[in-house]
């Protein structure tokens, strides 16, 4: 026990503590203490903040993890991300690796698997990699438009805060109210007026009802008139007005003489008139007509 002097516990207990500080740095990063993923190699032209320890997913379910970034000082622009996967992954060939962010900043590898999976690539195997067009790309393009749309903006605000500076605006927001307590005003009249209706409803069904009876009674009535006999009186009679007429135009009998013989027309206007002056005559000169006398005629 010589050999465990107090300088050699210490050396041991450093060693340890190296050892464990080693692979807690790993543990800490995502690597695996004891690896025994597949090693493939991406190629990047930009890596966009991509590092050691980023995670790497696969349909959003996270496969392994990048050991390591290395730039290629012999290729320019050319950047090379070894990456470990789980051994029971198969990636088949054509598969690409891009790099996402989402909106906290946070970096990931995602898969993009090739379309045979029959052919796969073999551990080791390089393939490609790009840059995901996330939210964040997609705003990069949206701001160029922002920047040209900022001037007519600042105009459209200027023009409104001009119309709202007008005095017009407030008197037009204060018919609106007046209108908004007028139109509250008419509904309240036009529910109490529905509700008058309402009460007054079943007295106007029941006076429809007797209107709708009365109808009725008529309809019946009329049906049971016998059209056929009245017609038959209707044609009678006029048959009879039309022999009337026929005898009127006619020279035969008394009316038909009196409404068509001229001469009798003109005896007729001369016995009228020699009438007339005689009882104009007779008014004027009674006594020449009517003679009274107690001692008998007298001789004129």
């Amino acid at each position: 026990m010589k050999y465990f002097t107090k300088e050699v516990q210490i050396a041991l207990v450093a060693i340890l503590g190296i050892v464990v500080l080693f692979f807690g740095m790993k543990f800490l990063k995502g690597l695996t203490v004891f690896s025994s993923d597949d090693n493939y190699f991406v190629v990047f032209s930009d890596v966009s903040g991509l590092a050691a320890s980023s995670p790497v997913y696969a349909n959003g379910f996270r496969v392994g993890v990048v050991e390591d970034v290395i730039y290629d000082y012999d290729t320019r622009n050319q950047i090379v991300a070894k990456v470990g996967l789980n051994k029971q992954l198969r990636l088949p060939k054509g598969s690409s690796a891009e790099i996402s962010s989402d909106l906290l900043g946070n970096v990931k590898l995602e898969l993009v698997f090739g379309p045979n999976p029959v052919d796969l690539l073999a551990p080791g195997d390089t393939i490609s990699g790009g840059k995901q067009q996330g939210i964040m790309g997609k705003a990069e393009k949206i701001i160029p438009n922002l920047e040209k749309m900022l001037p007519k903006i600042d105009s459209i605000l200027a023009s409104v805060n001009y119309l709202l500076a007008d005095p017009a605006i407030a008197s037009s927001l204060h018919n609106v109210d007046h209108i908004t307590s007028n139109l509250i005003t008419t509904t309240s009249e036009l529910n109490r007026l529905t509700a008058s209706l309402n009460k007054q409803m079943p007295g106007m069904m029941e006076k429809a009802d007797g209107v709708l009876s009365n109808t009725e009674t008529i309809t019946k009535n009329i049906s049971e008139l016998d059209i056929a006999m009245t017609l038959a009186k209707v044609n009678s009679t006029l048959q009879n007005v039309e022999e009337l007429t026929a005898k009127l135009n006619s020279s035969e009998g008394t009316v038909g003489l009196l409404l068509r013989d001229p001469e009798l027309y003109r005896n007729l206007t001369s016995t009228m008139s020699h009438t007339d002056s005689l009882i104009m005559d007779l008014k004027a000169h009674p006594m020449r007509y009517v003679h009274f006398s107690l001692f008998g005629r007298k001789e004129r």
